[in-house]
């Protein structure tokens, strides 16, 4: 079985022994020279970090749990692999069949507990059949992008038969993706060629297509707009990458997607479409999967096809479109946006802004640094802050956005790419659900340089208690020093409170040879809600705007109607205030 995995080019496998998985553990140790096993302290971690390396590496994922407890920890690690759709294999144990349907210890029906995360869920049946079970299920995981279950009842590891299975990784192929149909192709040029306010809303599906992305965006002078699982398909640091919207957003790019009037929309099922395009958009829809087409908005024009290559062919047989009042704003607006931030980048103010903290990191990381982020406000701020650019990478959990990720993905990240430098970005709340795997890093002597932001508080949550008008309720969090626990779990850690501190540990992180945790104090403001702007004095009520950009320093930041008069627009405003204050209220 595990020669299976292997052949299908299976490196590291992360899990927690158990009774009974014995066996299992028995061929784990067999297989030692050619296949990695990490020792990880809770089976949530395992499973994480087998998401964490499918999401960069965009190959199978392998974690393992023990019957009962062990398979049920694997679950949050399989929800999120599900949601952002990476293929991961969960190897799970079983008591031995002579003891199954007896109520034994641990014993549990596993398969109907996987039956919703999975794409593949089995039981085997033989030991000779274990083999075939799991290249199968290994198939399926990749065919549907998913989770796939395989549960082995422990006697069946060390039941004999002959060692002549032929695995079918060697046949392989990569999908061919589907064609635009050129028709259609022409119908979405025409819409995008009369608009007024057309832009690209890149997704993940798009992910390998920067250069076209980006030619297409000024041939047609269209600002992008990205989602969360797509950022760094365009460099962050791209004069037209708006950044994303919604809640986890930046202000260009709530913007900008709030302005738009016709919208290309590139490889992604992004959920909050309703709130933030105008439901009288244009939109154009291109995605590999038909279900999607029209899930999130209504569509013009759908176009069931590669991203990559549907944009080409828009390249192929379009026209360059002259410089627009509405691209010089939205260039304007990127280049307010990131001087605004940029004020921050020396603030020596205690508890620390977030902005000194990020910068630094952006300065430490390496071309072909890989970022995982956690949920919460540090999502929020690595979406805005952090600079994915060149062969860097970023991933967070997406969709299911559970808190604890961070960590465990920065393991299975640097055990797929032990060469490039790996950063963990969480806040107090989730970095204290996962941290006893700071020991994991240690073991295996794993140089990840893990950042948390401690603020004391579940901030993500209390804004929304805050917006919901409730009390804050089970939101605050005691203060502990994180950089000290982790000196005492073996990694190297650092406590800063300012920013002379801040620097002198990240200098220090630098030159580390082993983890390093930098626990660093900063301020509970919540981030500039960019779905709630309240700046415009023109179209908003005056007092409520000097509330808003004196709680936020925000003197700097220019409403985007203004940016659009500036440049021509004038005399069109009253439709553009109602499309970017729409949802501001």
């Amino acid at each position: 079985m595990l020669k299976v995995i292997e052949s299908w080019g299976v490196k590291n496998i992360y899990g927690l022994p158990g009774g009974s998985f014995d066996s299992t553990m028995n061929a784990l140790h067999n297989r030692k020279a050619t296949l990695n096993y990490v020792q990880v302290r809770h089976e949530e971690v395992g499973a994480l970090a087998a998401v964490g390396e499918a999401k960069v590496t965009g190959k199978i994922g392998v974690t393992f749990g023990s019957a009962g407890p062990g398979a049920v920890h694997l679950l949050n690690g399989l929800y999120d692999a599900q949601y952002d759709h990476v293929p991961v294999l969960a190897l799970v144990g079983q008591v031995p069949t002579s003891a199954m349907n007896t109520a034994y210890f641990q014993e549990m029906n596993e398969n109907p507990m996987f039956a919703d995360v999975s794409v593949y869920n089995r039981t085997v049946m033989t030991a000779k059949q274990m083999p075939a079970v799991v290249d199968e299920a290994i198939r399926q995981a990749y065919a549907h992008k998913g989770v796939a279950v395989i549960t082995i009842p422990k006697d069946l590891g060390w039941t004999e038969i002959e060692d002549d299975y032929v695995s079918s990784a060697p046949l392989y192929q990569d999908p061919i993706l589907p064609e635009p149909d050129l028709n259609r192709v022409d119908e979405a040029l025409k819409i995008m060629n009369a608009a007024k306010h057309p832009i690209l809303y890149v997704g993940n599906g798009a992910r390998g297509a920067k250069d076209q992305i980006i030619a297409l965006s000024e041939k047609l002078h269209a600002p992008i707009v990205v989602t969360a699982l797509a950022k760094g398909v365009v460099p962050d640091s791209y004069i037209g990458n708006m950044g994303s919207a919604g809640r986890v957003a930046s202000k260009p790019g709530v913007e900008t997607a709030r302005a738009a009037d016709a919208v290309l929309f590139l490889g992604s099922d992004f959920p909050f479409q309703p709130y933030f395009i105008a439901p009288d958009a244009k939109y154009i829809q291109v995605d590999i999967d038909s279900s999607k087409l029209g899930r999130r908005h209504h569509v013009d024009v759908a176009i069931l096809a590669d991203a990559k290559k549907t944009i080409q062919a828009l390249l192929d047989r379009s026209d360059p479109l002259p410089e627009s009042a509405w691209y010089r704003a939205a260039l304007a607006n990127h280049k307010n946006w990131w001087d605004w931030i940029a004020s921050f980048d020396d603030d020596n103010s205690t508890p620390l802004r977030i902005e000194p903290v990020f910068k630094a990191i952006n300065d430490a990381a390496l071309p072909n640094a890989i970022f995982q982020v956690d949920v919460g406000n540090v999502t929020i701020d690595g979406m805005r802050f952090l600079k994915a650019d060149q062969q860097q990478k970023f991933t967070t959990s997406g969709w299911y956005a559970t808190m604890g990720y961070a960590l465990p993905a920065a393991i299975g990240a640097k055990s797929a790419y032990p060469s490039r430098q790996v950063w963990s970005i969480s806040g107090d709340g989730g970095f204290a659900m996962v941290m006893q795997d700071i020991l994991t890093q240690v073991k295996y002597n794993l140089p990840i340089i893990n950042v948390v932001l401690t603020n004391e508080s579940l901030g993500f949550i209390e804004a929304e208690q805050d917006d919901t008008k409730q009390p804050h309720s089970g939101v605050d969090l005691i203060d502990a020093d994180y950089g000290d626990a982790a000196t005492a779990l073996g990694a190297q850690g650092f406590e800063v409170h300012t920013l002379a501190e801040l620097h002198a540990a990240f200098a220090a992180a630098l030159k580390a040879k082993g983890p390093v945790v930098i626990d660093v104090k900063v301020t509970d403001l919540r981030p500039i809600p960019v779905e709630q702007l309240v700046l415009d004095k023109q179209t908003q009520d005056p007092a409520a705007v000097d509330a808003f950009v004196e709680k936020y320093s925000a003197q700097a930041l220019i409403p985007l109607r203004a940016l659009l008069e500036q440049e021509g627009e004038a005399g069109k405003g009253e439709d553009v205030k109602m499309m970017i204050h729409k949802g501001d209220q």
